[in-house]
């Protein structure tokens, strides 16, 4: 594609919430400084947002404001279109998006300008119809609400972003900073967006996706006859545990406690046993120094390499590179052994 030109949607221009201006700023950086050394040219960045445009440089408004030299117009032509983010009462609470946004972003895509979205920006592109039938990504925090909202979505909130060749969506907060180095790498070679990301001193490329930094929910359960039993379980997990010994424990038959476990938590005795160890393996490699070994042993993971293939699998990364991405942040005499 070559550098070409780079529309920014400004989604918010009076009270603009301060953690909105991280994902801002990061198309900003990344297209808006010319690196004539590494390409030239370099891309044109032009800031749209969807109030009126203010041709003549001239601020107003209280508190936190932004005006833009352009308007929702100026993204007719762009090459590449980028919306960081939406209004929080978007996402958080149904409010509308705009209709003069949504239907500008329709029309920047019919006439073949590629459309990207980071974190929350993912709901406009959404609501213009642009994700319909497509897999896509947003922060892990918001990736329910998207999929919820809009069914016809294939949300995978496993991943950091995904190209899905015109349309490409990215994760929150720096994992935009990925796809927009990602469109650098696409556009003009790894070699470019491999100095910009020295220059910028951020890896090229992260490994793994969001499942690393995904909470592991603990199940809660109300159901009195197994939640005694399961939190046995969970201090025991460095045992052999089956569905078998849970059951006798629980006085049931495992069918039934099959049946209650699953009701209770909406997984099966085994992937709940799952979880509950790889939740551990994360917390005794935050919070201890001890081998992968001995880790795999005392969650019932079994060997290093049954830990690190579990690891692979739904986390994303090896143990030991999710050390080194959580190094030790409580004393270590704080976990069990």
């Amino acid at each position: 594609m070559g550098a070409g030109s780079v529309a920014v949607v400004v989604t918010e221009d009076i009270d603009v919430p301060s953690w909105d201006l991280y994902e801002l700023s990061i198309p900003c950086t990344v297209f808006g400084k010319p690196q004539s050394d590494l390409a030239d040219p370099w891309y044109e960045l032009r800031l749209c947002g969807t109030g009126a445009p203010d041709r003549d440089g001239a601020a107003a408004g209280t508190g936190l404001a932004l005006r833009t030299r352009y308007g929702l117009d100026d993204l007719a032509g762009a090459d590449t279109v980028i919306v960081p983010s939406v209004p929080d009462a978007c996402v958080e609470d149904g409010a509308p998006l705009s209709p003069a946004l949504t239907a500008a972003l329709r029309d920047a895509y019919d006439a073949g300008a590629r459309m990207v979205s980071l974190c929350t920006g993912a709901f406009a592109l959404a609501e213009a119809g642009l994700l319909d039938g497509r897999r896509a990504t947003a922060h892990w925090m918001h990736a329910a609400q998207l999929a919820e909202r809009y069914p016809k979505v294939q949300v995978d909130a496993s991943v950091l972003y995904v190209d899905d060749g015109d349309v490409l969506t990215s994760a929150g907060l720096t994992a935009g900073l990925d796809l927009c180095l990602h469109l650098v790498r696409r556009d003009l070679g790894a070699q470019v967006a491999n100095e910009l990301a020295r220059r910028m001193v951020v890896a090229a490329h992260r490994a793994g996706g969001q499942a690393q930094f995904i909470p592991m929910a603990v199940a809660g359960t109300d159901d009195e006859g197994i939640g005694p039993v399961l939190d046995w379980a969970r201090a025991h997990l460095d045992r052999p545990l089956t569905v078998q010994d849970l059951a006798r424990r629980a006085a049931m038959s495992p069918r039934t406690f099959y049946r209650r476990l699953q009701a209770a938590t909406g997984t099966t005795p085994v992937q709940w046993l799952l979880n509950e160890r790889l939740g551990q393996a994360r917390r005794l490699l935050e919070s201890t120094d001890l081998p992968i070994e001995r880790i795999g042993e005392l969650t019932g993971l079994g060997t290093a390499n049954n830990l690190r293939h579990h690891f692979l699998k739904h986390v994303g990364i090896p143990p030991s590179e999710y050390r080194r991405a959580f190094p030790r942040t409580v004393p270590e005499s704080s976990v069990r052994p």
